[in-house]
């Protein structure tokens, strides 16, 4: 069940000085260094990736999704009515004939929601493939990998199954960066709502620590005042000190930082950036959307599926592309030396979720 806190104090830091906690970062050498002036808040591949996701809305059952392909430099949307090339022409966008709309491939979603919601699974829409793609973790063995492969297999070709070598798993640990009672995380943005400073991270480090400080065995900077998780994952943490001023911006881990100035919905195929306080700065390509993930400690759904490699204590680190932010580490497989898939947390919807800001 989510937890939710309504606790709201105000404690005086201990120490010298105002801390500042820019994301992914608590004090690190370097953090409050940024680079030069942010973008445009609206750039031109994200003013196309809205104007093609319009478009598969206002075509319905007659889309398929659309994604930008990085090798032909365009945005291409799926249709099964080949008489809408032109419309999707007209966009902007390219046209790509598929067999599956996405109405259909949601209707697989909900088939395995209702009946294959097994931990050590995930799935989510991939558009370039027109298929669902179901990931399957080496804990789901027996009866439940029976289940699974018979639900699969009455889904017929709609449904193509990978398998990876490690466990799903929120990335969670006892460390360094934003440390709570006995587990460690990662700052994810700084956010403010109605003036006040706060900061998002994952909701299942929320649900884990009522206090947050910015050093191990240090003084009290912030506490969690809502944490939502299973379900969706994200939480809210409220800084202690309401005067101080927290920098809007990402750790580079290379003695700068990136500025971030809006938050903006991922498409598929978008490449982007994560900062994380175990693992650092790795980049990778968004996969699939609303995605679910079927986690030992319940299910998660409408995430950002990703190729970006993650360890645990990136937990609720930063998803950006530029100076947009993106998504919240959740969770996933593998590590950053042999690869593997993470899912992320939309910030949109965590900020329209908690009526927060990007300063």
């Amino acid at each position: 069940m989510a937890q939710r806190r309504t606790t709201r104090t105000n404690r005086a830091l201990t120490g010298a000085g105002v801390i500042v906690l820019t994301a992914a970062a608590a004090l690190l050498p370097g953090a409050g260094s940024a680079t030069a002036a942010p973008a445009a808040a609206t750039t031109p591949a994200a003013a196309r990736a809205a104007s093609a996701a319009s478009l598969v809305a206002r075509l319905g059952d007659h889309a398929a999704g659309s994604y930008y392909d990085a090798a032909a430099h365009r945005f291409v949307v799926g249709i099964t009515d080949p008489s809408l090339a032109a419309q999707v022409r007209a966009t902007g966008a390219f046209p790509r004939s598929v067999r599956y709309s996405t109405t259909q491939l949601r209707a697989v979603q909900s088939t395995l929601t209702q009946r294959a919601r097994i931990a050590g699974t995930a799935w989510s829409i991939d558009p370039r493939q027109d298929k669902v793609v179901v990931t399957v973790d080496p804990t789901v063995t027996g009866a439940q990998r029976a289940r699974l492969d018979s639900v699969v297999a009455s889904l017929g070709d709609k449904v193509v199954v990978h398998r990876t070598a490690s466990p799903f798993k929120p990335f969670i640990a006892g460390g360094d960066a934003i440390w709570g009672s006995g587990v460690r995380c990662s700052l994810g943005f700084n956010v403010t709502v109605n003036g006040a400073p706060y900061f998002l991270t994952a909701g299942h480090c929320g649900n884990a620590s009522q206090t947050w400080s910015d050093s191990q065995g240090g003084g009290e900077v912030g506490q969690t005042v809502d944490s939502q998780f299973p379900g969706t994952d994200y939480a809210l943490v409220q800084y202690d000190d309401a005067s101080s001023d927290h920098a809007s911006a990402v750790d580079l881990y290379d003695g700068s930082s990136q500025q971030i100035t809006h938050a903006a919905d991922a498409y598929v195929g978008e490449s982007v950036t994560r900062s994380g306080s175990t693992s650092g700065v790795h980049s990778g390509s968004v996969s699939g959307l609303d995605a679910t993930v079927n986690y030992q400690e319940g299910s998660v759904s409408g995430l950002i599926d990703t190729t970006v490699c993650a360890e645990p204590g990136d937990s609720g680190g930063a998803l950006f592309d530029s100076d947009a932010a993106i998504g919240l580490t959740s969770g996933g497989s593998g590590d950053c030396t042999s690869g593997g898939e993470t899912f992320f947390q939309p910030v949109p919807a965590a900020l329209s979720a908690e009526g927060a800001t990007i300063p």
